[in-house]
């Protein structure tokens, strides 16, 4: 029988306990169980705990880490900016689940009277605690030249497209590319630098589904290869776990079925 044995380095320990202050009421708190790493100590991941009172801050799971942060332990480490669920910059897997801390309340996972877990993007180097490095994801979107083509001298005003034409982009320029469908894809997991993933592939689809793009083929030929679009098994993690609640998995098939009408 094969036997794996993880790395000593990246065995989860058990980290500190933040207790809530004496006096705060007990049917108002609610732990969460942070995932915490620092690569500038040498030491171990951990998991810290933070016992807080939920009446001292907002419904959403980033109300809750502000809060940490601003109140109980500075160092905690995590990345947001708007409060839309547009940027995607706040991804992270909350309750075993990849999402934006930004639109998911913390009552969604079980109340107060149960712990949530929260850790960054799964499969991903880890920056420090909830900052995954999204420096090949980047690269990955870029490689798919995510801009319009075309061969014809541009129009006096604009490239126009009919109603119709219009509709087929629609569930893909909604994309945030905030990683969730990636790093909640098995077949990304074991060949990150292969395949594109969901999340390139249907950024891919949106040009080539656009009217007014003039690359067909060269978007095709550049995707044509065994890894970068047919390591996709149609899973279907990326469509459950999207937070616009697009299909990756649609729009890679579609890019599948260009493919085969092209060879015959």
């Amino acid at each position: 029988m094969v036997q794996l044995t993880l790395p000593k380095n990246s065995t989860l320990t058990k980290g500190k306990r933040w207790a809530a202050p004496e006096g705060s009421d007990p049917s108002r708190l609610k732990v969460f169980r942070v995932y915490r790493y620092d690569p500038e100590n040498g030491a171990n991941p951990r998991w810290d705990e933070y016992e807080v009172d939920t009446s001292k801050f907002g419904p959403m799971v980033l109300d809750a880490l502000i809060y940490i942060k601003n109140t109980v332990d500075p160092t905690l480490t995590f990345r947001r900016s708007c409060r839309e669920g547009i940027c995607g910059s706040c991804a992270m897997n909350i309750g075993g689940r990849n999402t934006l801390a930004c639109t998911h309340g913390w009552a969604e996972f079980g109340g107060t009277g149960k712990a949530l877990a929260i850790s960054p993007l799964p499969h991903m180097p880890v920056v420090k605690d909830l900052v995954p490095d999204l420096s090949l994801f980047y690269a990955q979107y870029d490689s798919i030249e995510p801009w319009l083509k075309t061969n014809t001298p541009e129009p006096d005003k604009e490239w126009l497209q009919s109603p119709v034409q219009r509709e087929k982009l629609d569930g893909l320029y909604e994309c945030i590319l905030c990683a969730c469908c990636s790093t909640s894809c098995p077949s990304y997991w074991w060949n990150q630098e292969k395949y594109l993933g969901p999340a390139a592939l249907l950024q891919s689809y949106r040009w080539l589904a656009d009217s007014r793009d003039e690359a067909t083929g060269e978007r095709l030929d550049a995707v044509e290869d065994p890894f970068k679009l047919y390591r996709c098994h149609t899973i279907m993690n990326c469509a459950q776990v999207c937070p616009k609640g697009l299909n990756p998995a649609k729009a890679i098939a579609e890019t599948k079925k260009m493919l085969a009408a092209r060879a015959g």
